[in-house]
């Protein structure tokens, strides 16, 4: 997945807002820019493009050791299920987009039920 990508995928996805920090980082929120984090794109690392995303539990198990994919640096370490895609490896891109869809799931889940209602993100 090229940045560009990346980037047009996760503006399709709800109520997002994208801000380039953390030198140079493409972070995507749900929520508006001051909501949760549910994407980092970044290449910190040399010139691959490495996204980050939050995961399930179940997903962060079975995905963690894959090739291509590690606890993502930073946030796995303070006990944060979050996973980094390196490669293409085992995760292609369609299903990277199904892990962002999922990842801006369940970070919508962390704003104030009061904002979810209001965005329509939380349906009953």
């Amino acid at each position: 997945m090229t940045l560009d990508g990346y980037n047009r995928f996760c503006r399709s996805l709800a109520h997002t807002a994208h801000v380039v920090q953390w030198d140079d980082a493409h972070v995507w929120k749900v929520g508006g820019p001051k909501g949760k984090v549910f994407a980092i794109a970044s290449r910190w690392e040399g010139s691959s493009l490495d996204i980050t995303f939050k995961a399930s539990q179940l997903s962060f198990d079975l995905l963690k050791d894959k090739p291509g994919l590690r606890p993502a640096p930073y946030l796995a370490s303070r006990g944060l299920i979050w996973l980094q895609r390196r490669t293409a490896e085992t995760l292609d891109d369609a299903a990277l987009k199904d892990y962002l869809r999922e990842s801006h799931r369940l970070a919508a889940l962390n704003l104030p039920k009061r904002m979810q209602k209001e965005l329509g993100l939380n349906p009953p």
